[in-house]
């Protein structure tokens, strides 16, 4: 008994961790996750929306925000066949504007969601966090809310759109949580055992 709960948690530890770096990944390359109105113009990214808040609010240095946002500019580049652009050119790249404090706050959610996933990315590769996963629930039911209710504030609701790799995200995001992967292997394997007796 004391075996194969080892091996679960073994299989559960090593379940997490590809998770946790694959979900990493996804959110360093800034792969389009959904699109909402944002300094940016419009973000497509959890780290893009933490950018644009952070790069206005002047607490962290710029050459941090660069080394943020080049894996994707490179990987955007690569992905369209397009020459790499220079390092000190990233902030260039984005059309940041000054966006209205109204529409920063309907998207609170968002926006919250937004610094829990880009924080339970990096935390994922140490250890087994529920940041990615509450970040991207976050996400999805401020953009889902906004769709159904609306908001009187912003004119174009049409902007706002979730992108089928969010389901991607959102299950990357649950299997990084090691306890609950290790519960759904109990889970399974219970069941197996049970249908055999």
């Amino acid at each position: 008994m004391a075996s194969s709960s080892s091996a679960t948690r073994k299989r559960a530890k090593s379940i997490s961790r590809k998770a946790s770096f694959v979900f990493f990944l996804l959110i360093l390359l800034q792969i389009p996750l959904f699109r909402i109105p944002c300094r940016f113009g419009i973000c497509k990214s959890p780290l893009q929306v933490t950018s644009s808040q952070l790069i206005e609010s002047r607490y962290i240095p710029q050459f941090v925000m660069k080394a943020l946002l080049y894996p994707g500019v490179v990987g955007k580049a690569i992905y369209k066949r397009k020459p790499l652009p220079s390092y000190s050119r990233v902030l260039n790249l984005y059309k940041f504007k000054k966006a209205s404090s109204r529409t920063d706050y309907y998207y609170l959610e968002v926006l919250v969601g937004s610094y829990f996933a880009v924080a339970g990315a990096f935390l994922g590769l140490v250890g087994s966090w529920r940041l990615s996963l509450s970040g991207i629930l976050l996400i999805i039911w401020g953009i889902a809310k906004e769709a159904v209710l609306g908001q009187r504030g912003i004119r174009d609701h049409s902007s706002a759109y979730i992108y089928p790799t969010m389901s991607i995200a959102l299950v990357l995001a649950f299997f990084s949580v090691k306890g609950d992967v290790q519960r759904l292997i109990r889970c399974f394997t219970g069941k197996r055992k049970f249908k055999y007796v």
